[in-house]
């Protein structure tokens, strides 16, 4: 009986640590992006981000390699509410993706990935996509302004940065798979919800992702202008 009654316990403490996850996640999410935001010569273009339709951020992307390399992380997107009147309440992505060469090693990535299209934004709140192959990706330039874009970014429909032991860099990310996650999705919101009902019902963020939209609209000048404040 003393068995079954830890086992039960057990068993308990495990589910949780797991409802709580999502949450956990949510507050890294907003410490990435707010950590890469401070140093504006070292991160994300800010007139990239006034521009971006949608924004990804997936901290603590694992990726390990023995010949055969893999990548794995979760996150969360959220894009701009109708009218730009700021950011949408947050989705919940995993991102999984696999490369053939020979290589060895591990390690772990924080990801943000911006939005550029509509086509782009449409692509993401699928259920299911492929950068790529559904829609263009290219490693996002670093620094103040985006002047040094290329012309595949100038064209691709998403940009991706990877930070990685205080290195902030562009990052192709082809091949890599998007999808929504319906179980972490029902953690947050106590339902199973698509990602597109999320961000287009007007729905309120969960008290746990209140810290990253206030950051996102902080830091987006569309946002400011309507209040006649200026970054």
């Amino acid at each position: 009986m003393k068995l079954v009654i830890v086992a039960g316990l057990a068993l308990t403490t495990s589910l949780l640590a797991i409802d709580r996850e999502p949450a956990k996640r949510l507050g890294e999410a907003a410490a990435v992006f707010s950590e890469v935001m401070a140093t504006p010569d070292k991160g994300i273009p800010q007139d990239l981000l006034d521009k971006a339709h949608c924004i990804v951020i997936v901290p603590s992307l694992k990726t390990a390699a023995f010949i055969v390399g893999g990548k794995y992380g979760k996150g969360y997107l959220s894009c701009r509410n109708r009218g730009n009147e700021g950011w949408s309440a947050p989705g919940t992505v995993r991102i999984e993706g696999g490369s053939i060469g020979f290589q060895i090693g591990g390690s772990m990535t924080d990801l943000i990935m911006l939005v550029m299209s509509e086509r782009g934004a449409d692509k993401l709140l699928s259920s299911k996509f492929t950068l790529g192959a559904e829609a263009s990706v290219a490693a996002g330039p670093v620094g103040r302004t985006a002047t040094a874009q290329t012309d595949a970014q100038m064209h691709a429909e998403i940009l991706s940065w990877s930070r990685s032991q205080g290195l902030f860099a562009g990052l192709a990310l082809e091949g890599a798979t998007l999808r929504q996650d319906l179980d972490d999705n029902a953690t947050l919101y106590g339902k199973k919800l698509e990602n597109r009902d999320i961000v287009t019902s007007g729905r309120s963020a969960p008290r746990s992702g209140a810290a990253l939209i206030a950051l996102l609209d902080k830091y987006s000048r569309r946002e400011n202008s309507r209040s006649g404040t200026e970054q």
